[in-house]
C-alpha cells in the first residue's frame, strides 16, 4: 500500500518524536539550530564581502559563535552597514537561542535533582547491606549494624521501601542519630520488583535482610520479595546471602522452597515463643540473651585455632582467659553447642566462643592455670516440683509459648490463661501431656480482676501484649498498667515470682522498670537482633535455633553451690572447670544483690575475666551451657 502521509506530516512527527526525548531532546535542536545560523550568517558576510579587514571564514565563525553566546559584544564591533546588521541579527537570535537553552537546562536539572530526591539513583556499592521493606525494626537493624561496621573501612547500609526518600532519611536521623563511619543510603521502590532491585546493587552486596511489614499477613509480601531477588540475582558470580523473617509457620516450607541455600528463614513467633517460655522458668535469661544478640558488649563468634588440633574440648576451656568457648563447629557439618567434654578438635573444626569482638578471640598463651579445685562443690540437685503459671493477655504467639512452656516443665504442672475477649480471639490449646491450661475471660488490667485471681499462689506471671489488635504504643500502655497493678499486689501480699513481661517498643522498658519486674522481652528488638546477627555470619542461624530449641544444649541459670562453695574468693577458671567435670560450659554468673541494678546490667555478667576472683553468695547464679 502506497504511503499517504505527507512530507510535512513526516517532519512534525520527526521533530515530535525528538521533542519527546525531553531536555536533551530540545538541547540537540537548539545547538543544531545555533550552528545553522552561525554557519549561515558567516558564509553571507563571506560571499558578500562585507566583513572589515577581510578576515577569514573560521575568524568570522568565532565572531559569529560569541556574539551568540554574549550579546555584549557587538558594542565593539566597526565596519559597514551590512557587517553590522549581519552581527545584530546573529545577536537577537543567539539572546533567543540561548535563553531557552539555559531554561532547558535549568528545568532539566531541576528535575533531576526531584528524580534523586524520589530515591531512584543507582546505589554504586560493594559489600554493602541491603535491607529491602520498612519496619519498625530498621532503627534497631542499623544501629547494629553501625556498632559491628566500626572496624571496616567505608561500610554503607542501603535500604528500600515503598516510601518517600526524604522522609524514611529524616526518621533515621531522629531514631538513630550517630551511624558511627556507617553511611545509610534510601532509596524508593517496591522490592517485589525485580527492575526496582537493580537499583541496590544486589549482585555486589553482603547479605540482603527482609523485613515483613506491619499487615495481617506479610508473609506472602516477604516470599515475593526473595522470588524478586532470584530474578534480579542470576548473573551473580556467588549466591546471595538472605535473612527473611516469617511469621507463619504454615508459610515456612514455601519460602525455604524460594530461598534454598541462598536464605536462612527465621519463623518470628516461634523464636520469641522459645525466648519467652525459657525467660518466664529463669529470672535473668532475657539479659543474657540481649548481651549475646547486640553488638554493645560481647558476641557470637566463629574462629579455627591449629594450635588446639588434637586436644579435648575440656581443655580447650581452659585456653582462653578473655574469651568463653561454648561449642565446635566440625568441618562441613552444623554447629555443636556444649559438645562432650571429651570431644577431640580436629584439623578444620571451628570454635565457637562468646567475646568482645572478632579480633580478640585469641588463646592466653598459657601452659597451665590456676584453679582452686579444693573450694569445688557440687551439691545435688533438687528435686523438681509441678510449676504453677499464670498468662495474662493474648497474641497468635500465645499457644506457641504454652507449647513451649510443656517442654519445660514437669508433669502435673498448670498454667491459667486470663485474656480479654475484647482485644483478642483467644484459642487456648487443649490440655498438653503433663501441662494442664485453664482459661478465663476478662480485663486483665482490671484491678478487681487481678487481685481475685490469687497471684500469689503462682511461681511465674507471663504479661503478652495484645499485638494482634493495638498498635505498639497502645498494646505497651496497657502492659504497662498491669505491671503497676501486680507489683502492687505482691508488695502488700509481701509475696515474691517470676514475673516476665513481653514490650513491642524498647523505648517503653525504661517506663516498665519502675513497675520492678523480673524481665522484658522486647519482641521487635529481639527478632531485629537475630537478623543483624545472621546477615553478619550465615553460620549464626543453626547455632541460634539450636539454642532456642528444647532438645540440646540451652543456656540456664544455676546455683553457685552446684559447682564451688561461697566460703573464699575463686577465678573463673575454678567454676569453668568445675561445670565441665558435670558436662556443662560455664559461660558467665548473676550476682543476685545486683538483679535490680540496671547500671550493673542487672548483675549478670558474660564472659568474665576467668583470673579475677569473685566471692559468691549462696544466692548467686553461674550461667551454664547444659541439656537440663
Amino acid at each position: 500500500m502506497s504511503s499517504r502521509f505527507s512530507r510535512k506530516d513526516r517532519l512534525r512527527y520527526t521533530f515530535d518524536a525528538m521533542m519527546s526525548r525531553g531536555a536533551a531532546g530540545l538541547i540537540i535542536w537548539l545547538g543544531m539550530l545555533s550552528a545553522v545560523l552561525i554557519l549561515v550568517f558567516s558564509m553571507i558576510i563571506l560571499v558578500t564581502g562585507i566583513a572589515p579587514e577581510n578576515q577569514s571564514f573560521p575568524t568570522l565563525l568565532w565572531m559569529s559563535l560569541m556574539r551568540t553566546m554574549d550579546p555584549g559584544t557587538i558594542g565593539g564591533d566597526q565596519g559597514g552597514a551590512g557587517f553590522l546588521l549581519s552581527m545584530l541579527l546573529v545577536t537577537f537570535s543567539g539572546i533567543f537561542i540561548f535563553s531557552a537553552l539555559i531554561g532547558i537546562l535549568t528545568t532539566g536539572l531541576e528535575a533531576r535533582l526531584d528524580s534523586l530526591k524520589k530515591g531512584r539513583s543507582r546505589v554504586v556499592e560493594t559489600g554493602h547491606t541491603v535491607i529491602l521493606g520498612w519496619s519498625q525494626q530498621v532503627f534497631t537493624i542499623i544501629s547494629e549494624l553501625s556498632i559491628a561496621n566500626e572496624n571496616q573501612k567505608n561500610p554503607c547500609v542501603a535500604i528500600m521501601a515503598d516510601r518517600d526518600k526524604i522522609e524514611m532519611e529524616d526518621e533515621i536521623r531522629s531514631k538513630v542519630p550517630d551511624t558511627a563511619n556507617t553511611r545509610v543510603v534510601c532509596r524508593t521502590g517496591k522490592p517485589v520488583e525485580p527492575g526496582d532491585l537493580d537499583l541496590m546493587s544486589l549482585h555486589t552486596s553482603k547479605s540482603i535482610i527482609i523485613l515483613s511489614s506491619d499487615s495481617d499477613n506479610p508473609d506472602p509480601e516477604v516470599i515475593k520479595i526473595m522470588l524478586a531477588i532470584n530474578s534480579n540475582s542470576k548473573d551473580r558470580e556467588l549466591p546471595v546471602h538472605m535473612v527473611a523473617l516469617i511469621n507463619n509457620p504454615d508459610n515456612i516450607q514455601a519460602a525455604n522452597i524460594v530461598g534454598g541455600d541462598q536464605a536462612e528463614v527465621i519463623l518470628a513467633g516461634e523464636i520469641i515463643a522459645r525466648i519467652a517460655a525459657q525467660t518466664c522458668l529463669q529470672s535473668g535469661l532475657s539479659v543474657i540473651y540481649q548481651e549475646l544478640l547486640d553488638y554493645a558488649g560481647d558476641e557470637i563468634y566463629f574462629r579455627h585455632e591449629p594450635e588446639l588440633t588434637g586436644i579435648s574440648y575440656r581443655k580447650a576451656l581452659l585456653k582462653y582467659e578473655t574469651s568463653s568457648l561454648i561449642g565446635l563447629k566440625p568441618r562441613g557439618k552444623l554447629p555443636v553447642l556444649n559438645p562432650a567434654m571429651n570431644t577431640v578438635i580436629e584439623e578444620g573444626d571451628a570454635i565457637i566462643a562468646v567475646s568482645e569482638d572478632d579480633d580478640t578471640v585469641v588463646l592466653s598463651g598459657k601452659s597451665t592455670v590456676e584453679t582452686n579445685m579444693e573450694e569445688v562443690f557440687h551439691a545435688a540437685d533438687k528435686a523438681t516440683e509441678p510449676g504453677r503459671i499464670i498468662m495474662l493477655g493474648w497474641n497468635w504467639r500465645a499457644s506457641i509459648v504454652i507449647r513451649e512452656l510443656s517442654s519445660y516443665l514437669p508433669s502435673g504442672s498448670s498454667l491459667t490463661l486470663v485474656a480479654d475477649p475484647s482485644l483478642c480471639s483467644p484459642e487456648p490449646p487443649a490440655d498438653i501431656q503433663g501441662l494442664t491450661v485453664q482459661f478465663i475471660q476478662g480485663n486483665t488490667s482490671d484491678r478487681r480482676l487481678l487481685e481475685s485471681l490469687s497471684i500469689q499462689q503462682y511461681d511465674h506471671i507471663i504479661l503478652l501484649s495484645y499485638s494482634d489488635s493495638l498498635d505498639v504504643q497502645s498494646a505497651d500502655a496497657l502492659t504497662l498498667m498491669t505491671l503497676l497493678h501486680i507489683r502492687d499486689i505482691a508488695d502488700k501480699l509481701g509475696t515474691h515470682f517470676s514475673l516476665i513481661s513481653e514490650m513491642r517498643d524498647v523505648h517503653n522498658r525504661i517506663l516498665a522498670e519502675i513497675s520492678g519486674a523480673d524481665d522484658y522481652i522486647v519482641s521487635d528488638q529481639l527478632l531485629s537482633l537475630l537478623l543483624t546477627q545472621i546477615s553478619e555470619n550465615k553460620d549464626l542461624s543453626s547455632l541460634f535455633w539450636n539454642l532456642f530449641d528444647p532438645e540440646g544444649s540451652e543456656i540456664y541459670l544455676k546455683p553457685v553451690r552446684r559447682f564451688v562453695s561461697c566460703e573464699v574468693p575463686v577465678n573463673f577458671y575454678t567454676v569453668v572447670a568445675s561445670a565441665s567435670e558435670l558436662g556443662e560450659t560455664a559461660i558467665g554468673y548473676r550476682i543476685n544483690a545486683h538483679r535490680s541494678n540496671s547500671g550493673k546490667g542487672y548483675g549478670v555478667v558474660v564472659n568474665p575475666d576467668k583470673s579475677e576472683k569473685v566471692l559468691y553468695s549462696k544466692e548467686d547464679m553461674i550461667i551454664v551451657l547444659a541439656e537440663d
